[in-house]
Order: C-alpha cells, then sequence, then structure tokens
C-alpha cells in the first residue's frame, strides 16, 4: 500500500488508530433477537448452497456451461455469509465490538468482494438467458464451459482488483477523532466518514464502483431482458412464450432480491438514517444468499429433480441391508468395467438388466 500512502506528496504521516469500534443499532431494544435471527439465516443459508453445490458436482448432468455461474453463485454467498454473520455474532453477542485497525480493512475487503461478486455473477447469468433464447442455434458455441470459466475468472479478479484499490484508499486517512463505525461491519462509507483529512477520493472511488458494479450490472441485466421481451413477442404462440419466460423467473427474482436493496442503500449514501442503512444492508448482505440457492431448487427443473434422486438414493442406500448394500457395490464395480456396450456421447448409461436388478434390492 506504500504506493497510495506516498502519491500525494513526500513525508507523509497518517493517524491510524489501533482499533475500531462497531456501534450497531443504537436505541433499539432486544436487539440481541435480531442477531439470533440472522444466525438461523446463515445456517439455512449454509445448508441451502451447499446442497446446490453438492448436487452440481454429484449429477453428471448438471456439469455443463449453464450451471459454472450457478456453482459459483452459490459459492459467493456460502463465503459472504460465513465471513459477515459469524463476525457480527462475535462482535455483539459475545460483546467484542473492538476490532483492531488491520483487521477492520480485512473485513471490509472480504465482506464487499462478496457482494460485488454477487451482482456480476447475476450478469453471467443474464448472458446466458440472452444467448439461450434469443440465439438458441448459437448456445453450444456461445456457452461452453472454457468461455463461463474464463468469464467468471475475470470477473474474480476485476472485483480483488476493486476492493485492492478500495482499501488502498483508506489506508491514506487519517483519524483522528472518533473511531465508532456507525454500521453492523467496517463499512466503507462511514470509515472514511470518520477520517479527519481529505477523503474526496474515497468518496469518488466509491461512486465509480457503485456505478461500475451495482448500476452497470443492473442497466446490463434490463437491456438483455429487453432482447429477451423483444425475440419472445415474435413468437407464434402464448404458450410457447410462457415456456421461454419460465426459464427465466429464477434468474428475475435473484436480480430483484439483490438490486432493489442494494440500490436504496448506495443511491442514499450517507443521508439515510444509520439503523435504517444497517437493517438495510444487513438483510440483503445475509437474505439473498440464503434465497438464492432456494428459489434455483424451486424454479429449476433441473437441480430440483438431481436433488430428489440424490435425497432418495441417499434413503434407499441407508435403509439397505448391509449384504445388499455390498452386493450393489459390487453391481457397480462390474457396471463401470463393462459399459462400452451401453455409452451415450455425455456419459455412461446402465443396461436394461443392470437397471431392473439395481431397482429389485
Amino acid at each position: 500500500m506504500d504506493f497510495f500512502n506516498s502519491a500525494l506528496g513526500k513525508n507523509i504521516t497518517f493517524v491510524r488508530p489501533a482499533y475500531f469500534i462497531i456501534s450497531g443499532f443504537t436505541g433499539i431494544p432486544n436487539i440481541r433477537y435480531y442477531y439470533v435471527f440472522l444466525f438461523f439465516v446463515y445456517i439455512i443459508s449454509v445448508l441451502a448452497n451447499a446442497a446446490v453445490m453438492g448436487v452440481i458436482c454429484l449429477d453428471h448432468n448438471l456439469r455443463i456451461p449453464k450451471y459454472v455461474p450457478v456453482f459459483n453463485l452459490a459459492l459467493v454467498d456460502l463465503l459472504g455469509n460465513s465471513v459477515v454473520v459469524p463476525k457480527v455474532l462475535d462482535i455483539f453477542l459475545f460483546n467484542h465490538p473492538q476490532i483492531p485497525y488491520s483487521d477492520c480493512l480485512t473485513f471490509l475487503f472480504f465482506c464487499y468482494l462478496c457482494v460485488l461478486m454477487q451482482a456480476l455473477n447475476l450478469v453471467a447469468l443474464s448472458y446466458d438467458r440472452v444467448i439461450a433464447i434469443v440465439y438458441p442455434l448459437h448456445y453450444p458455441v456461445k456457452v461452453t464451459h472454457r468461455f463461463m470459466i474464463s468469464l467468471i475468472a475475470s470477473l474474480w479478479v476485476f472485483v480483488i482488483t476493486v476492493m485492492l484499490v478500495v482499501v488502498g484508499l483508506l489506508t491514506r486517512l487519517s483519524f483522528c477523532q472518533s473511531v465508532v463505525i456507525n454500521s453492523y461491519i467496517c463499512d466503507h462509507g462511514p470509515i472514511y466518514w470518520l477520517a479527519c483529512n481529505d477523503y474526496t477520493p474515497n468518496d469518488v472511488f466509491g461512486w465509480i464502483v457503485t456505478v461500475l458494479v451495482l448500476y452497470l450490472p443492473l442497466t446490463i441485466v434490463l437491456i438483455s431482458y429487453m432482447c429477451i421481451g423483444y425475440a419472445l413477442a415474435k413468437v407464434a404462440t402464448v404458450q410457447e412464450r410462457m415456456k421461454g419466460f419460465k426459464t427465466c423467473t429464477a434468474h428475475l427474482s435473484l436480480v430483484a432480491i439483490y438490486f432493489i436493496p442494494q440500490s436504496v442503500t448506495f443511491s442514499l449514501g450517507a443521508d439515510i438514517e444509520p439503523n435504517a442503512r444497517i437493517l438495510n444492508l444487513s438483510l440483503t448482505m445475509v437474505f439473498p444468499p440464503m434465497l438464492n440457492p432456494i428459489i434455483y431448487v424451486l424454479q429449476t427443473r433441473e437441480i430440483k429433480e438431481s436433488l430428489k434422486n440424490n435425497v432418495c438414493k441417499i434413503i434407499k442406500t441407508a435403509m439397505l441391508h448391509p449384504a445388499e448394500l455390498e452386493l450393489k457395490k459390487n453391481m457397480e464395480r462390474l457396471w463401470q468395467l463393462d459399459v462400452l456396450p451401453y455409452h451415450s456421447e455425455k456419459l455412461a448409461t446402465r443396461s436394461r438388466e443392470d437397471q431392473e436388478a439395481l431397482n429389485l434390492l
């Protein structure tokens, strides 16, 4: 970070506090129950996102380019909630409001890294929907594993670079007076508003990031759905239009859940009342990661069927007698050794006799 600390002149000394104090909600009785509520939301989020990631990894039918950004979204949601909620519980339920300066900047880095990545991941999902509906014949060529993985990796590099600049600009600020952050995390705006030297670069770059990672992705998503709507309007029957639109409902739900509260919070900036900002930001950071996997399970037929099949398979396996379980394992090994007569272009399938034998178990 020496570049940021020496960019404005020579022999600059910055006053950095030993720690910050996270204030949280002020003047609200029994607020501890809200943090307990966040804990239960976190548990559901971890289980749901882990289930989606597990299903995509275990089911060969879901290892297609379409589900690369879905897997990444589940990963980001899991990481985001795991960064925020445990630390928030430690601060407010176990009464540890003081957080060292360097730890606070690290906490801020990972919190906003996941928030920004969620927004850009929705753009990747909208790209998949646009190609699938507007250019269906080009879909196998334009949406490939290599392209989707490269796209997701590029987005990660971009948000990491942005957050390094954000944290670097914070290190050139001096904090001469208050060290109380009026938020429930190490929040970017409430931190640089405490500075006693010029924080204009932080303010300007904060708005640039908001435009690049909030308004620009939202604009791209809206334009993509205008293209989708135009393409569906040219479809002959209403049934076919609805069938095409239903493939987008899960993504549209995620867009609404994420962008509406985020737009309110970052548009108002310092004008929003502190408690309202904390409530809005906390729900925005914690609730979408819980709802995203649930929405995809309920509205995506492939994931729903795969999850149901895997659960049924686990239950049946648990109910098998040890001798029957050993017989099934032996049959699986024999099948793996003799797949050549029964293979397709995607994955080997069992013969009718093998499948009937397994069903008898």
